[in-house]
């Protein structure tokens, strides 16, 4: 159940913006509640989460512009359902923090380089791509890591608490 509720927090972090006519500037949800979405379910059951995405993927919509978030969207569900399956350590979340984080960053600028005007295609454009895409990816790193931390951590904090509960009660029952 929390799985779900954690994609639905990433949905709700791309629309939101855009129904208030603000702008995130790449502080969703998104990544930490694929990692989240992939650690807890089946590969099977990614497929309706990755569609939910997908389905934010809205203005403007050009498919062929999106294909490439939509298949890192599938591979962080992948990453985090080989990873962090079970009982993830900080340590491992942490990492794949990093590596979904980074990677998005360098396909999707890439992307952005590689099939548009917006930049020269030389080393120059390619390097001026990448530095302007620097703030979102710095917010990106910090979402990706408050709301992975938040999805991995609360759990693991109620059993603690709940572990710490029961010994202290349990020796005062003994």
């Amino acid at each position: 159940m929390s799985a779900y509720l954690a994609i639905i927090v990433a949905v709700l972090s791309r629309i939101l913006p855009s129904a208030f006519h603000t702008t995130s500037v790449g502080f969703t949800a998104v990544g930490g509640g694929l990692l989240f979405f992939g650690a807890r379910r089946s590969r099977w059951q990614m497929i309706p989460a990755v569609l939910a995405l997908m389905a934010t993927d809205y203005y403007p919509f050009h498919a062929s512009a999106y294909v490439v978030t939509w298949l890192w969207y599938a591979a962080v569900c992948l990453l985090g359902n080989q990873v962090l399956t079970g009982r993830p350590s900080a340590l491992r979340v942490a990492g794949v923090v990093l590596a979904s984080t980074t990677s998005f960053f360098l396909i999707s600028n890439f992307q952005v380089w590689a099939g548009g005007s917006m930049y020269a295609h030389t080393a120059a454009g390619l390097g001026a791509c990448f530095v302007a895409a620097i703030p979102f990816y710095a917010n990106d790193v910090m979402s990706t890591a408050i709301t992975a931390g938040a999805f991995f951590g609360l759990p693991a904090l109620a059993r603690s608490i709940s572990a710490t509960m029961e010994e202290a009660y349990g020796r005062r029952a003994a």
